[in-house]
């Protein structure tokens, strides 16, 4: 395994979701990781803990998620590409420190490995964090940008994305998987490691040489007016983010008109479904988001133009259907179907769900 990096000439191979997360953190140019071990993303700290060294970068298990946080703000101030990674209660315990990464408009990248919940929960695979990360988990007007991978190579790819994102707004990134995607081992493409340039940062704590000041970070404002013009520059940043990061997937949606919509390993099984009832004569589709937010609003309102029905479907009680009407704004009929607890999804659920609507629609 340890020809990762590059040294030898690689086409495909195995590789297990959590480490295609380190992996593709290396790649782009991470070099400091701090984190705390917590299933299903243990294996995701292993693997770097004996590659950031080879590339010369530094990996530390902080005492809690709550230090790791803060050693993450104190990385990216410095300048540098940082990531930490967690499972959902590890996350909620990083709150705080991520509401001031993103008032102090730091960039990192934030990488969570989904398990069934509330509380401690469960081991097993969940999609129940969808409003902590898109909706802002931790207290404040901010936001996250958050990307959605569907396969072990997605995971590869877009995490290299979330870096040069934060990189290009100074806002920390989450990554969102489930234990499903984080366990799973599948082909992927390697390659060379890229050259990795990383932009100026003329802003980071970097002391003062060159300089006749030093620079100060800082996301405590006393005053109720300067913190107003803080929040204004930041919710002039997430409206950019909205009108230029939109990413989607349509798979068979020419004529679709019963439109599934679903993220993540759900995708993999929702597409699985059209096809099972596109078989049966049943013109169905899938819109998939890539970025959880921004949410791609305007794939749902174009498919409306032609869908009858839309099914949303998700490993948790309910949470982006409530995006998707309001993405579809009424013009049609929006329902659910999602198991909780770590329960899977299966193709024959979904599938029979699909067809009482269909039925419902004649």
């Amino acid at each position: 395994m340890r020809f990762y990096g590059g040294k030898a000439p690689v086409n495909k191979i195995l590789m297990k979701g959590n480490e295609a997360f380190g992996e593709g953190a290396i790649r782009a140019g991470c070099r400091f990781f701090f984190g705390y071990p917590i299933t299903p993303q243990s294996e995701l700290p292993h693997y770097l803990a004996w590659r950031l060294p080879e590339v010369g970068g530094l990996y530390l298990q902080a005492e809690s998620e709550i230090a790791a946080i803060n050693m993450v703000y104190g990385a990216a101030a410095a300048g540098v590409r940082v990531m930490t990674s967690s499972s959902s209660p590890g996350i909620s315990l990083m709150m705080e420190g991520i509401s001031y990464i993103a008032c102090a408009e730091l960039p990192c990248v934030i990488v969570n490995i989904m398990r069934g919940g509330p509380g401690l929960g469960n081991i097993a695979p969940s999609q129940a964090d969808y409003f902590q990360a898109v909706k802002g988990g931790g207290h404040g007007d901010y936001r996250l940008l958050v990307l959605a991978p569907a396969s072990v190579q997605e995971v590869l790819d877009l995490v290299g994305l979330a870096f040069d994102l934060a990189d290009k707004y100074r806002n920390p990134v989450m990554v969102v998987g489930d234990g499903i995607l984080g366990q799973m081992m599948e082909a992927v493409e390697l390659g060379p490691a890229p050259e990795v340039k990383l932009p100026p940062k003329p802003w980071a704590t970097t002391g003062t040489a060159g300089r006749k000041t030093r620079n100060i970070i800082n996301s405590l404002y006393i005053e109720p007016e300067e913190l107003e013009k803080v929040n204004l520059r930041l919710q002039a940043k997430y409206r950019q983010m909205a009108e230029e990061e939109k990413r989607w997937e349509d798979y068979r949606m020419e004529d679709a008109e019963l439109v599934l919509a679903a993220f993540g390993m759900v995708a993999r099984i929702a597409k699985a479904v059209v096809d099972r009832l596109r078989a049966e004569g049943i013109p169905a589709g899938l819109v998939r988001p890539i970025t959880l937010y921004p949410f791609p609003d305007g794939a749902f309102e174009r498919a409306a133009g032609k869908a009858r029905a839309f099914l949303t479907v998700e490993m948790n009680a309910g949470q982006m259907v409530e995006d998707v009407r309001l993405a579809v704004c009424g013009r049609r009929p929006v329902y659910f179907y999602g198991r909780t607890g770590g329960m899977l999804t299966t193709v024959a659920e979904v599938a029979a769900r699909a067809r009482e609507i269909w039925e419902g629609l004649k």
